[in-house]
């Protein structure tokens, strides 16, 4: 076992740097970044309001005019900071302040500049100075660059982490008590009409996407409810601003228990009900499998009573495909959901993701990426120690 755990913990390492070079890479290579943003508001607004000196500005405040492989390692592990020791290394280019430009004129007597060469350059003693993280391999995640400029990253996904552990845990939790037992009662049960209706049901959750569901929630038990004089649920956030009244229960504080309770409630639901139509239909499948073996024959042919023969035999066998989908758990705690929340306007890690690729705050998306894989990793690694547990047969070795 210790052997393996090694192994694996040394894999992990490895997938997890993998992971972040290719994140990392492709986040700051797509078009579309803040320095292209400013481009395109000084074409629209003139030159005059957004000077060579504000793009200069934006450039280093985003360390875009570092080269990105010095970029990547300052936010792996904070290196380089400024020269080596004695000052070698101190003329050193690792990047360019300002790009050259060359005017190219076509025969056509089209004229088109384009970027070659740099006209001020970045020197490795240009760096000291320079605010830097001590990186993310020692926990530190670096300052927010846009959403809460200057604070560190960590206070902002602290902020708003408790509401997506509180909100993921419980469906979660409801998820897995309610899909087990209908995939088991369904595949008990199969083709009868509590597994036609089942059947019907997990087919509409798995085949619409998630913020369908949640626009389908508000409109029926927010704006049609309300309507309608009848009791209704708030359609979003997590905490009202001002009080309200629902029929048949008064008025509700905002920032209440019984506030905060409503608004969870629907998002909550939905993501139970879109939890339970997958996960009831795998587990029904890998137990029709499991009651055709021929071990669960035998075991009604002895005469075995069938609860036993269910719950016993078959159950435990039939868990270990689905353990392997629980490896996602730990992510999914952490992620959050990321359009559901969004569509709700709920507070949680989720709906950072989202604004914070929406305003290029990389610092944000890179620690919230990098953090996804890590707990990913430890599902798997957790997820093969558990089909041990499951499944006596299994050796780790």
């Amino acid at each position: 076992m210790a052997g393996y755990l090694a192994r694996r913990f040394l894999q992990m390492l490895l997938v997890a740097l993998v992971a972040a070079i290719c994140s990392y890479g492709m986040l700051y290579l797509v078009p579309g970044g803040p320095i292209d943003q400013l481009l395109a508001e000084r074409q629209n607004t003139g030159q005059n309001r957004i000077s060579e000196d504000d793009i200069r500005r934006v450039r280093e405040r985003f360390e875009l005019d570092i080269y990105l492989p010095f970029r990547f390692t300052r936010w792996l592990i904070g290196w380089p900071a400024g020269p080596l020791p004695g000052g070698i290394g101190a003329d050193w280019q690792v990047g360019c302040s300002v790009p050259g430009q060359v005017r190219l004129r076509y025969p056509d007597g089209r004229v088109e500049v384009v970027e070659e060469g740099c006209e001020v350059p970045v020197t490795m003693a240009d760096l000291e100075g320079r605010k830097v993280s001590r990186g993310i391999v020692f926990g530190d995640f670096g300052m927010s660059q846009v959403m809460l400029r200057g604070r560190p990253v960590t206070d902002l996904i602290m902020t708003r982490l408790p509401y997506t552990l509180y909100l993921m845990g419980a469906s979660i939790l409801l998820s897995i008590l309610i899909a087990i037992p209908i995939g088991v009662y369904s595949a008990v049960r199969q083709y009868s009409r509590f597994d036609y209706v089942m059947t019907t049901v997990a087919f509409i959750g798995a085949s619409l996407p998630s913020f369908v569901f949640g626009i389908f929630a508000i409109l029926l038990f927010s704006v049609l409810a309300k309507n309608a004089g009848l009791p209704y649920l708030p359609p979003g956030d997590a905490v009202g601003v001002r009080d309200y009244t629902i029929p048949w229960i008064g008025t509700v504080q905002a920032g209440s228990f019984l506030d905060r309770f409503l608004r969870f409630l629907m998002l909550c639901g939905v993501l139970t009900f879109i939890n339970i139509a997958g996960w009831s239909r795998f587990v029904r499948g890998s137990m029709l499998e499991v009651l055709s073996l021929d071990y669960v024959r035998t075991a009604r042919a002895k005469g075995v009573a069938e609860r036993v023969v269910i719950l016993k035999h078959a159950l435990r066998n039939s868990l270990i495909p689905f353990v392997t989908l629980l490896a996602g758990i730990l992510v999914a705690l952490f992620s959050g959901a990321l359009i559901t929340e969004t569509v709700f306007n709920w507070p949680g890690i989720g709906r950072l993701f989202i604004d914070a690729l929406g305003r290029n705050d990389y610092n944000v998306v890179m620690a919230l990426l990098i953090i996804n894989v890590v707990l990913l990793l430890i599902g798997i690694l957790i997820v093969d120690i558990l089909y041990t547990v499951v499944d006596p047969r299994i050796r780790l070795t």
